[in-house]
């Protein structure tokens, strides 16, 4: 059997993105939008380790930011046209530059933390002479 834990760093990448499983590659990541499985259907691995927290969001936000508010403002001094055709442009961008990517981005960044064997920090007990 392959061993399942020896995945490059591009090998994670691209299973992260494809939202599958960051062990062997095979298995559903997610059982509904962003409702993580229990555990791997193909290899077993426990989700239980999977804490992303708000990191997917925040990269989300700053580069959908990023997109949305240099296009407004480009359009805005170029054109100036009325605030209704603002919201008609923006909204449909803002919605698919946050919704489309965050999966991708959540599963990207559970495959790097089990590459990286990330765990919570703890404090070590030093011996006091």
């Amino acid at each position: 059997m392959q061993d399942l834990a020896s995945a490059t760093w591009t090998q994670a990448a691209m299973r992260g993105i494809a939202c599958k499983c960051p062990r062997c590659g095979k298995g559903k990541l997610y059982a509904g939008f962003l409702t993580l499985r229990p555990s791997c259907d193909q290899c077993g691995l426990d989700y239980a380790f999977i804490d992303a927290g708000d990191g997917p969001a925040i990269f989300i936000i700053m580069i959908a930011g990023f997109i949305v508010v240099g296009s407004a403002l480009v359009v805005e001094i170029k054109y100036q046209p009325p605030f209704w055709v603002h919201a008609a442009l923006w909204i449909p961008l803002i919605l698919a530059t946050t919704l489309l990517p965050l999966r991708s981005m959540k599963s990207l960044l559970i495959a790097l933390q089990h590459h990286h064997k990330a765990s919570e920090g703890q404090l070590i007990e030093q011996n006091r002479e």
